[in-house]
């Protein structure tokens, strides 16, 4: 290995057959970079997808109410579908339900007011739960509680775009602001990664919502949490949701129109594993074009071993071991091995971590919104280029064997 006449020998031959060596250097390069590449794709399809994930607990079951299109139970068809607060309390008492929060709509954009500033912000009323279904991250003050619901308290949680709006450099917290002629005591701040348009809402009472803008007992969503529940759990408690609301809301069976029960647990990873599967697809194209550049390499050796066949002949006449023939061709491939897939491996790391590939997908109009922030594990990346030596130098070993079988008296024959 440490042999300085050998390394001088195989320089020698590499620098006589420039075009050869590139050419089977460019392919091992290629392969590796190649396979950094289509990692890092997967993933960055990966972390798109998470991305929309973000905002909202995964493991939770949506609920809306619409309208029946079948008859039920002497019910007609055409009937809108109103859930209550007892439906609410309903649900919450199904086994599996960790946090649980109701929506009431107060439709279009409320004009806020505080002083002299004012802009139209989106309302919405809630549970105090409601914090964990949208993961919403208090930064000063607190959130909605138990005790503003049962009292009705005219309190507002507010975002931090709401406070840049609306109180500038001034702190926002034991401040009023006037929602539509119903002044509202701020008592949190909160920010939100779901993006700018969660940040502009204003948080109130459900139950505060539902006495001031004539609700009675409405409400038009329920969501919650169902803890660590696996997929199968979810599942099971999502049938139970189901079939509890359209006993108690006389809906069919069959009419998917007039209530939706949407497990988000179950979009997730549906998600994760298709992409998962894109993930080994594109691992799997990359290990065939490594292999390709391994069998390229094995079919460069076996040309070299022909072309030096008298060279070999002169060698072992002259006293030449067949391990130091098969010694000579093997260093020499583990050479070209490891050099073309150091720089594919240095190439495909550039590329992803130089944001390369994200402004390619980009400028191809792809939707940046479900590719995200591609990654490359280096320890599995350092991994695959010294497989790749491995399997290049085991590549080179049978022609090398080969050339070691050679008898001289053949080999000096040879033209």
């Amino acid at each position: 290995m440490f042999d300085i006449d050998k390394w001088q020998e195989i320089f020698h031959t590499i620098r006589k057959n420039k075009l050869r060596t590139f050419i089977t250097a460019f392919n091992v390069a290629w392969g590796i970079f190649i396979l950094i590449l289509l990692v890092g794709f997967g993933r960055g399809f990966s972390n798109g997808v998470e991305n929309q994930f973000r905002d909202d607990a995964t493991n939770s079951i949506w609920i809306w109410a619409g309208q029946t299109s079948k008859a039920h139970k002497g019910m007609k068809p055409g009937r809108n579908i109103q859930l209550t607060n007892q439906d609410f309390e309903a649900v919450n008492r199904i086994n599996g339900v960790e946090y649980i929060t109701a929506r009431y709509y107060l439709r279009g954009e409320f004009t806020v007011r505080y002083k002299d500033r004012y802009s139209s912000f989106s309302v919405r009323a809630c549970h105090p739960d409601h914090q964990y279904l949208e993961k919403t991250i208090v930064t000063k003050g607190r959130y909605l509680n138990q005790k503003d619901l049962d009292d009705k308290r005219k309190v507002t949680s507010i975002g931090t775009e709401v406070v840049k709006v609306l109180f500038g450099n001034e702190d926002p917290i034991g401040k009023y602001i006037d929602i539509n002629g119903i002044p509202y005591k701020v008592v949190g701040v909160y920010e939100d990664e779901g993006g700018e348009g969660e940040i502009k809402i204003i948080y109130i009472p459900i139950t505060t919502a539902q006495t001031a803008y004539g609700a009675g007992n409405k409400i038009n969503q329920i969501m919650f949490t169902m803890g660590d529940a696996s997929l199968a759990e979810s599942i099971t408690i999502q049938n139970s949701v189901d079939e509890l609301l359209r006993e108690r809301l006389i809906i069919a069976e069959d009419d998917e129109r007039a209530i939706r029960v949407n497990n988000s647990l179950e979009d997730f990873m549906r998600f994760q594993n298709l992409f998962a599967g894109i993930r080994g697809f594109l691992f799997f194209v990359g290990i065939c074009t490594l292999i390709a550049g391994v069998v390229g390499i094995s079919n460069i050796m076996l040309i070299v071993v022909k072309e030096r066949t008298r060279e070999i002949g002169v060698r072992k006449a002259i006293g030449a071991t067949p391990r130091s023939v098969i010694g000579l061709f093997l260093m020499e491939a583990l050479l070209i091995t490891l050099a073309s897939g150091y720089i594919g491996l240095v190439g495909g790391i550039a590329f992803i971590e130089f944001d390369v590939l994200s402004n390619m997908m980009e400028t191809f109009g792809f939707p940046m919104d479900f590719f995200r922030n591609p990654q490359i594990n280096i320890r599995g990346a350092i991994g695959a280029t010294v497989v790749l030596a491995i399997a290049g130098t085991l590549a080179g070993y049978f022609p090398a064997r080969r050339a070691a079988k050679i008898r001289p008296i053949e080999a000096l024959r040879d033209e």
